[in-house]
């Protein structure tokens, strides 16, 4: 493990890594060719702030490998961005894509900042000072940034006009997740929870559970919580309780999932809904459910509160939601789960389409792009399952033997450059 990139998050995503190459017999030298980033960047960005002094910011761009086309990752800004979980992320976006079926190495950025302390305006500074450090190693052929934990459409705008202002022409293709307007794509919002919300019922469908009257909790109520939640809501499933950054909240008969939405996005998270009772923090890890939604950060299941899950589907929306240690207790129960490189990859795949349009110059309409993300799930899902079954590992094992695989076999036809 190369040390500059050691931490947490970076230790969960190589003890996958490892696992899996194990059971590949991989050999050594590949393993770690494959295991550590083609490049990491790391860079200080100076911004004025509104009272008129210059703070200066720690950001990141980790881009992993290069064998299968140009790197694609999103952006995040959030005060605990470090270099080895910007590494870690970008490492799972690699299998993730290489699962799905897509043309693109994995990539992450992000900036170690409190954005909910920031103006607007000391945001886009930030945004398009950030962007201009990138410049020479981003692009619609070379890496491809998309939006992240404390990122969205706006960011995106602001980085595509200060990369077309460099490059002296439009350059819409050089990030996804942008406004429609600005050549980002229908369906790109929600793609990410739509398709957590396809790949839950995929599993009810196997386990034999009815969406009409199941039961989901969710920790995360942001962009991906939100959108599985009013998705699954919309097919019957009663969300019982949700959980975020700002508190809890629980009810037995079903929360109502758009007015708790309006409240979050007029307070600023689910605490003080009044639809619901008050739920302690970390309790939606024990509540008795058919379906867990982790959609927040990274390790929050561990050997601690993994044995108290009391759910039937685990379905991972969140980038490395398990530790190592609470892998290992999900591995030895009956918990049927969706790994986060399945779970979460409708983002990423509805990002593709969006590049795909930018380079056409050709839009697609709501139901084309559906249409094209289900069909990838469905197909993606099945190659887990099948695996799976095939070879005796669990589901997560699986969808990272299929995509470290992939990657693996791309970087031998292409070979070592002498």
């Amino acid at each position: 493990m190369a040390s500059i990139f050691d931490s947490p998050v970076y230790q969960i995503a190589n003890a996958q890594y490892d696992r899996v190459c194990d059971w590949l017999d991989v050999a050594q030298d590949v393993r770690e060719r494959t295991r550590n980033p083609k490049r990491a960047l790391v860079l200080r960005i100076p911004v004025k702030m509104d009272d008129g002094r210059v703070e200066s910011f720690e950001g990141y761009r980790v881009q992993h490998h290069l064998a299968l086309g140009p790197t694609k990752g999103g952006i995040r800004f959030h005060p605990d961005v470090t270099l080895g979980e910007t590494a870690a992320l970008a490492m799972w976006m690699s299998w993730k894509c290489a699962l799905a079926g897509l043309p693109y190495g994995g990539a992450k950025g992000g900036v170690a900042c409190d954005p909910h302390a920031m103006s607007r305006g000391e945001i886009e500074r930030l945004t398009r000072r950030y962007t201009t450090e990138l410049i020479p190693f981003i692009g619609p052929k070379m890496d491809i940034p998309a939006p992240d934990v404390g990122t969205g459409e706006q960011h995106m705008a602001w980085i595509m006009d200060t990369y077309s202002i460099a490059m002296g022409r439009g350059e819409p293709g050089v990030v996804t997740g942008k406004p429609v307007i600005l050549g980002g794509t229908v369906g790109r919002r929600e793609a990410t929870g739509r398709g957590v919300a396809f790949l839950v019922n995929r599993a009810m469908d196997l386990l034999k559970i009815r969406a009409e009257g199941a039961t989901a909790a969710l920790q995360g109520f942001g962009n991906v919580g939100s959108q599985a939640a009013l998705t699954l809501a919309a097919s019957g499933v009663k969300i019982i309780a949700v959980e975020d950054h700002t508190g809890g909240v629980h009810r037995a008969a079903g929360l109502d999932v758009r007015a708790l939405l309006d409240h979050a996005t007029a307070t600023g998270g689910v605490a003080g809904f009044s639809g619901g009772d008050v739920l302690d923090s970390g309790a939606v890890f024990s509540l008795s459910c058919d379906v867990l939604i982790p959609a927040a950060l990274e390790a929050q299941i561990t050997g601690k509160n993994a044995p108290g899950l009391r759910c039937k589907i685990l379905a991972e929306a969140a980038n490395g939601p398990t530790t190592a240690c609470g892998d290992e207790v999900l591995r030895n129960s009956d918990i049927f789960l969706i790994p986060d490189i399945l779970c979460n990859v409708g983002g990423v795949t509805v990002s593709y389409f969006e590049w795909v349009q930018n380079e056409q110059n050709f839009s697609w309409s709501e139901i084309e792009i559906n249409d094209r993300l289900y069909r990838i799930l469905e197909k993606a899902f099945q190659d887990v399952l099948n695996f799976s079954k095939k070879h005796g590992l669990g589901m997560r094992d699986a969808a990272l033997a299929i995509g470290i695989s992939k990657v693996l076999e791309a970087k031998r036809l292409r070979g070592l450059f002498p």
